[in-house]
């Protein structure tokens, strides 16, 4: 199934198994899991999320500094 991702710095999708979990998906992604949020119709997803149907998802990039 197809799994797409968006965010500011552009878009990617990967083809993963039923049951795979965001950061399993992420993984096929430039986005370190690490370092993005990811959300479903404005709710934060957890990274150990198991994914069972084709989704879009929005990523965001987690900043800091000092």
């Amino acid at each position: 199934m197809d799994i797409r991702f968006h965010g500011r710095e552009g878009e990617h999708t990967v083809t993963v198994e039923p049951g795979t979990t965001v950061r399993e998906a992420l993984q096929g992604t430039p986005w370190l899991p690490s370092m993005v949020i990811v959300s479903f119709e404005g709710t934060v997803l957890p990274h150990a999320t198991p994914l069972n149907a084709p989704v879009e998802l929005l990523v965001t990039t987690i900043s800091s500094g000092g």
